[in-house]
């Protein structure tokens, strides 16, 4: 058997391993790069395998980090089955359109200047008819229930509940009585709506993500402190407090805290507004899978409550809505997507009320390397938004607990039931936070050989 890492190898985005085993390649997981353009012009660039040598793709859960480039596999002559729970297959179609329409889009108003200037057009990176061959190939399983991959060289598959958001799995592949376990992305215990992730069975080859590798989270009461602190700090400041989320996963679980504290009269904003069209069609799929809920959430639905719709939360169903937002200047909470600041509405958001001193920020979750929202975070002073230069003057927050990523200890506690791993891969992670992970796990499986994977490198089983 032999491993290779064709992404999120050195870096967070990108995911995309490949397993070759008696003449088959299996993938785990086919994801978009993001962040700087050194990274996302990756995505435009061949694989460096033959995409019909793959005999099956089994997904990890639907984050567009992980999915984002299937529709390229399958325009580069790809023909098998997607394999993924049903929770991942309903937010597959919705995150996969999104991004075909956000492609299609760049690329209209890229040529509109391109064309003028006598440069040649460019091509969307997908289009939505790519999209709709992708989702006639997905195939659903259930956690917990074994499943036979490939023809030839055929390899055992068990999806795990990974607690990260809905339908998020961690995979198990075995064969000849070798165990090998890709973590995916691994939620945080005790976060909102979708159960605590399942302990991970014992395996000979360990692959796992180290996101937040090198720090701990808060507990989940501290959580809700630390969010109230904030949203007590944005009403003294008396402006808007803008919380970029990502559609998926993100913007469930912050709407989920502000509606507990508003059933608890701790909500201090008159009106909290959500705009992500995406998220709304996300938080649909949500309702509709109750079988990945924790207790509290399914008790919620039972009872109905609702998971995060409450008397404060509007809903902003078009452009011109969202327009009209940024002319209210009243004091208000605005969740929009996307999660990194890197398109989306959050951007118009952003350039309106990022050089107000009276307004706050609040980032919910991971910044990665050269995103807008990482700048941010890191205290420029200055950025360009929708190619302008915009002051920044807001007072800026972060909240790591609100991520739907766990830590290092959380890493470590998940790892700790594999057994005795002969080798590791850390993956998933920028190098600072993956060496982080790679030592905290050398003391726990001393014996075991640890590798930090870069792009493209390949390892013998």
């Amino acid at each position: 058997m032999r491993l290779t890492f064709h992404g999120a190898a050195g870096q967070v985005t990108g995911s995309c391993t490949s397993l070759e085993h008696g003449g088959a390649r299996i993938l785990v997981d086919c994801g978009a790069f993001q962040g700087p353009a050194r990274l996302t012009a990756l995505n435009r660039r061949r694989f460096t395998f033959p995409p019909r040598s793959v005999a099956a793709v089994v997904l990890t859960h639907a984050h567009v980090d992980h999915i984002g480039r299937l529709p390229l596999l399958t325009a580069q002559g790809f023909r098998g089955p997607i394999y993924c729970t049903a929770g991942t297959a309903d937010l597959v179609e919705i995150m996969l359109l999104d991004s075909a329409r956000i492609h299609e889009r760049d690329a209209e108003e890229q040529n509109a200047w391109r064309l003028r200037a006598g440069r040649p057009a460019v091509k969307p990176l997908f289009t939505e008819g790519d999209v709709a061959r992708i989702l006639e190939r997905l195939e659903t399983r259930d956690y917990g229930v074994p499943f036979e991959v490939g023809r030839t060289a055929v390899l055992r598959v068990t999806f795990r509940d990974a607690g990260h958001i809905l339908g998020s799995a961690s995979v198990l592949l075995e064969r000849d009585g070798h165990r090998i376990l890709f973590s995916g992305d691994i939620g945080p215990r005790d976060q909102p709506i979708v159960r605590d992730p399942e302990p991970a069975p014992p395996c000979d080859v360990l692959v796992i993500e180290s996101t937040y590798g090198d720090r701990e989270h808060p507990r989940t009461d501290v959580t809700d402190d630390l969010l109230l602190k904030v949203l007590e700090h944005a009403r003294a400041d008396g402006g808007a407090l803008l919380i970029p989320a990502f559609a998926v996963g993100r913007t469930q679980n912050v709407l989920y805290r502000l509606k507990t504290l508003s059933e608890r009269k701790k909500l201090v904003f008159p009106e909290v507004y959500l705009d992500s069209p995406l998220a709304i069609r996300a938080t649909e799929i949500y309702r509709a899978h109750p079988e990945c809920f924790d207790e509290e959430a399914r008790a919620r639905l039972e009872a109905g409550s609702g998971l995060v719709w409450m008397s404060e939360l509007r809903v902003l169903k078009d452009r011109q809505d969202s327009i009209a937002l940024n002319r209210d200047n009243r004091p208000k909470i605005v969740v929009a997507a996307s999660g990194m600041c890197t398109a989306g509405p959050i951007l118009h958001h952003l350039r309106h009320h990022l050089w107000r001193p009276e307004a706050d920020v609040l980032f919910a979750g991971y910044q990665a390397e050269g995103t807008l929202g990482r700048k941010i975070l890191d205290g420029a002073k200055h950025v360009r938004i929708h190619d302008r230069p915009v002051q920044v003057r807001a007072s800026i927050h972060q909240i790591s607990g609100l991520s739907a990523h766990t830590d290092r200890k959380g890493l470590r506690a998940w790892a700790e039931s594999a057994g005795s791993p002969k080798k590791i891969f850390v993956n998933h992670g920028e190098a600072g936070p993956a060496a982080a992970m790679a030592e905290s796990l050398r003391a726990v499986f001393p014996g075991a050989e640890i590798n930090l994977p870069q792009l493209e490198e390949g390892f013998e089983l």
